[in-house]
């Protein structure tokens, strides 16, 4: 039975059903498309193809509506309109809506400084409490700096996702709702055996691959708390809340480095680039771009071959003096 009811339902199936078989959860996208099937009846629409006056009633903003919904609902709209001009059916494309777009600029740590971090988490007082995370802080870090996976992504990881004989990941749980595998280094690997084995526990493939020694999961905001006692031992400044560093900056440190190295050994970023946003899962190379940004002063050489090399798919960024 289709989810949908009205005109489109047939194309809505069709395009949630592809879209999943590509390994993105589609849930929040499903939602969007159910209120859009709904507002299609509303509005009595008997012919197929979206036209310009539905999409544009579509996209007004609603009461109470923040602008990032706002813009995931439009955007949506695009993605579904394309894929119906790709089927056979003519369909207007709206223009997505603007959105507040952050001057915030990540810190990114040295390797000095990643050194010092990995250092101090070793220092760390370990304990034999059951509830406690601290054991688990070090091996935490580690895959943090050395995957750029989200911490939401780290402690969502089971033991049937971490593959420690073929070193590489399932993300099961990522932002945007696609799955996705990816490769670990030995030293990561290395890593995650040893603080597993200290857990003596049974594998259980069902269980979090990150937990207390009582094994129960560890939590994000523990994590957070930890690395912040980690600065401090670490001897990096903290700019207090909204200030940074954050634990979120690992992930930018994880991709500016990684540029960096594949910019020295000679790696053509146009490969690159793609390679390094699919691996962060990343849903457009724009997102990518930011991080090739934030190398401007740890690395102009870079920054130079990426304008050369990339200038046709990458917008210049125009920084303004409020930045």
């Amino acid at each position: 039975m289709s989810r949908f009811q009205g005109i489109y339902a047939l194309l809505l199936d069709q395009y949630v059903d592809f879209k999943r078989s590509l390994g993105y959860k589609f849930i929040d996208a499903e939602s969007a498309y159910y209120l859009f099937d709904q507002f299609t009846i509303q509005h009595a629409e008997g012919k197929i193809g979206i036209t310009k006056e539905l999409a544009d009633r579509w996209s007004v903003k609603r009461p109470n509506e923040s602008n990032s919904t706002c813009y995931k609902r439009v955007m949506y709209l695009v993605h579904f309109s394309s894929f119906l001009n790709d089927s056979g059916y003519p369909s207007y494309i709206p223009r997505l809506p603007r959105v507040y777009q952050s001057t915030f600029t990540p810190y990114i740590f040295s390797h000095k400084e990643m050194d010092a971090i990995f250092a101090a988490s070793d220092r760390l007082q370990m304990d034999n409490f059951m509830n406690s995370t601290i054991n688990a802080v070090p091996a935490i870090l580690r895959m943090l700096y050395g995957t750029g996976m989200r911490i939401g992504e780290v402690v969502s990881l089971k033991v049937k996702d971490v593959n420690l004989d073929d070193n590489y990941l399932v993300i099961r749980t990522s932002k945007n709702g696609k799955e996705r595998m990816i490769p670990i280094s030995d030293s990561v690997a290395d890593v995650c055996r040893q603080f597993r084995h200290s857990l003596q526990m049974i594998q259980n493939p069902e269980a979090y691959f990150f937990v207390k020694r009582n094994g129960y999961k560890c939590r994000e905001k523990t994590i957070y708390e930890w690395f912040r006692k980690v600065l401090v031992e670490a001897g990096i400044p903290h700019g207090g809340k909204g200030q940074g560093p954050r634990l979120h900056d690992v992930r930018h440190v994880f991709s500016v480095h990684s540029l960096a190295a594949m910019a020295k050994s000679g790696l053509d970023l146009y490969y690159s680039l793609p390679i390094l946003s699919e691996y962060l899962g990343h849903q457009s190379l724009e997102a990518t771009d930011k991080y090739v940004r934030l190398t401007s002063d740890m690395y102009p050489e870079l920054l130079s071959n990426a304008n050369r090399i990339c200038s046709y798919a990458f917008p210049e960024v125009v920084r303004h003096e409020a930045d």
